[in-house]
């Protein structure tokens, strides 16, 4: 598959630069980005693959909440969104249906700039909810590895 045919697809591409023992150049359509692991497992020349994933969800999050807005003519200033990811005990989740080792747990603050009335703030978080990426973070994901 050429690079072009890469972009037009929509496939993103991971490859180790040979920079550091674990830095990785991604290549998603046009833009480039770097992932790397914190010191002193790697060098720190990029984010980490779960501040990517956090980074995915937060953009996400803001644009789906900008658009609703936007198509509802609300006054929305500015969605600032801060995530942090963290693995707790089954056990100590209540709304988990897992209840043995550990799962993955994400906590979502977001903040909504703009002279907004009550009710338009409630409808803001309850579209956050709806975000794509929430929604494939939240659901059953099914993915198939092939070597090429």
């Amino acid at each position: 598959m050429t690079s072009e045919e890469a972009e037009r697809d929509g496939v993103v591409t991971v490859a180790e630069t040979g920079a550091g023992t674990y830095t990785q150049q991604i290549t998603a359509g046009r833009h480039q980005l770097i992932a790397d692991e914190p010191a002193p497992v790697g060098d720190d020349a990029g984010p980490n693959p779960y501040d990517l994933v956090l980074a995915g969800l937060g953009a996400c999050t803001s644009m789906t909440v900008r658009m609703y807005a936007n198509r509802k003519g609300w006054p929305l200033d500015q969605v600032r969104v801060m995530l942090r990811h963290s693995r707790i005990h089954a056990k100590d989740c209540a709304d988990c249906e897992t209840t043995k080792g550990m799962i993955d747990h994400i906590d979502r603050e977001i903040e909504l700039t703009g002279e907004l009335d009550d009710s338009q703030r409630q409808r803001l978080m309850d579209i956050a909810e709806r975000c794509p990426v929430h929604q494939t973070l939240t659901s059953s994901v099914h993915i198939t590895t092939s070597e090429v």
